[in-house]
Formats: C-alpha cells, sequence, structure tokens
C-alpha cells in the first residue's frame, strides 16, 4: 500500500507520547516543581496530540473529522479518537494538579495508563482487523504497536526522568530491555509477514472479480488502462531489495545505536545526553519501520487490478 507521511508520524509520535503519558501516570520518578512538571507534560502531551493532528492530513475533509467520533459502536478508528480525548483530558487535569500540588495521583494515574495502552491498541486494530491485507492481518500487529510505544515512552522517560535507578536495576538496562523485546516482537512479524499470503484470509483472484464460483479464473489484462485512487493507494510495491535495506537500517537506527547508547550510559553516567540521542535515532529507526509497515502491505483490492 502506498505509504502516508501524515500516518506514519502520527502513528510513531503519538506512540511515544501515549508511551510517555502511560508511564508518567504510573509514577514514574521525574523533577519536582511547577516548571518540570509542566514542561514534561507538554512534551507527552504535544507529542501525542501532534500525532492526532497529523493524521486528520491524510483525510480528504479534514473539517469533517469529527464525525468519526459517532462510530465508536462499530469503528475501531472512532474508539481511537475517543479513547485518545478521554486520555488526554484525564492527563491534563493529572498534570495540573502535579503542577500546582506537586502530588500525583495514583487514583487518576492508573486509569489515565489503561486508557492510553488502550488507544495505541485501537490504533493498531484499525489495521490488524483488516482480513484484506494479510501482512496486518495478526495478534502480532497491536504487540508491536504497544511495545514501540512502550520501548519509545521508556527511552524518553529515562531521558526526562529523574531517576537512575528503577526496582535496583539502571534505567538505561530496562529501556534496553524494552528495546530488545519490542524488536523481537517486530522481527516475529516481519517472518510472519513474509509467509502469509491472501488464501490464508480466504482470497483469490475469484474472490476479487466475483467469479469464482464459475471456476478458476485467470486475468487476461488489467481491468482500465489508467489508474485510480485504488491503484494509487492500495497497489504500491516495493522491490524485496529495497525492502530488505529498509529493514536494516530500521533495525540498526531502532535498535542497535540506542541499545549501544544504552549501554554507553550506563558505564559513563551521561544518561541524559545519550538516551537523548537514543530516543531521536530510535524515532528514526520507527519511521523507517513503520514506511516499510504501508509499503509491503498488499491490500486484496490488488488481486483485481
Amino acid at each position: 500500500m502506498h505509504p502516508a507521511v501524515s500516518v506514519i508520524f502520527f502513528t510513531v509520535t503519538s506512540g511515544a507520547g501515549l508511551g510517555l503519558i502511560f508511564l508518567i501516570a504510573l509514577g514514574w520518578p521525574m523533577h519536582g516543581g511547577l516548571i518540570p512538571a509542566f514542561l514534561v507534560s507538554l512534551l507527552a502531551g504535544g507529542l501525542t496530540v501532534a500525532g492526532l493532528l497529523s493524521s486528520t492530513f491524510h483525510l480528504g475533509h479534514p473539517e469533517r473529522a469529527w464525525r468519526a467520533f459517532s462510530q465508536w459502536r462499530s469503528s475501531w478508528l472512532s474508539r481511537e479518537g475517543v479513547l485518545a480525548v478521554i486520555t488526554l483530558v484525564l492527563f491534563a487535569i493529572y498534570a495540573l494538579v502535579w503542577m500546582f500540588t506537586g502530588k500525583r495521583l495514583s487514583a487518576l494515574g492508573f486509569p489515565i495508563a489503561i486508557f492510553a495502552a488502550l488507544t495505541v491498541y485501537a490504533t493498531a486494530m484499525i489495521y490488524a482487523q483488516l482480513k484484506t491485507v494479510p501482512n496486518w492481518h495478526s495478534a502480532l500487529t497491536p504487540l508491536c504497536y504497544l511495545s514501540f510505544a512502550l520501548a519509545s515512552g521508556l527511552v524518553l522517560a529515562s531521558t526526562v526522568g529523574q531517576t537512575e535507578m528503577i526496582a535496583s536495576l539502571p534505567v538505561s538496562v530496562i529501556t534496553a530491555l524494552a528495546l530488545v523485546a519490542a524488536w523481537i516482537a517486530k522481527l516475529l512479524w516481519w517472518n510472519r509477514a513474509d509467509k502469509v499470503g491472501f488464501s490464508d484470509t480466504g482470497s483469490n483472484t475469484g474472490t476479487a472479480t466475483g467469479l469464482g464460483h464459475l471456476g478458476k479464473v485467470k486475468l487476461l489484462e488489467k481491468p482500465h488502462s489508467g489508474e485510480n485512487y485504488l491503484t494509487r493507494e492500495m497497489v504500491h510495491q516495493i522491490g524485496r531489495k529495497h525492502a530488505r535495506k529498509l529493514r536494516l537500517i530500521a533495525l540498526v537506527l531502532g535498535l542497535a545505536l540506542p541499545l549501544l547508547l544504552c549501554f554507553l550510559a550506563l558505564s559513563t553516567g551521561w544518561t541524559t545526553l545519550l538516551l537523548l540521542i537514543a530516543f531521536v535515532s530510535m524515532m528514526a529507526g520507527l519511521f523507517a519501520e513503520r514506511w516499510l509497515f504501508f509499503a509491503e502491505a498488499k491490500h486484496a483490492v490488488s488481486l483485481y487490478y
């Protein structure tokens, strides 16, 4: 499928923001005082809002985006929007109390963490629910989205947080473990995506044309000579060689370099600076990973064209 920059930015950036909100709400140690609380809250909320706003650029009529909220009973896209608003409103209340009283309300923080995780899950389910895209139609898709949101949030929380130890473990080690776990999930996702086909979800040329009841269907030529919306958006192709290179780039920037920086932070004590660089590198790797998520996806409509 054709990768939309706005959707890539949305899924990566909002994931990091919601991951940070999740950790803040659960009580990750942060610097006290009005200004630090404001800046950290602004960072977490800003990343989330920036991602959500960017997603509207992919809509034909962004001014009608509000109508999606009414379809929460049947649409994961609508559920994502509703959950995101609930998360941000509750987090705004949490942040205000934190800034002006210095208290972090665990009674409010726990529901915020749940809603943040559910928002990321709903985002992933927009894609995982689609049987027409075999690559996406897997429980590994929400697992990857949640893992990457937590890992990117951890890198950021370790950068701006107050402590260097959590449960007797250095934050650099915790971050490194989260990175490894997230990318293991992604490697499993890639391994499955390389093997799965349209037949696994019941799609073939016969179902695509509606002529399957007549026997085995073969296409002699394309339905029409020119392009249309479906061929532009749903039938994007990327060479296997280029995909391998981009996967390697994603792994180097998203895993190898951040891991190296985590261990350097552990040995040098320059946690803030090195983990900040690790976060920037990881985000670049995730942009490559998410671009591939869309570019390598094959929609069943391609069987018709």
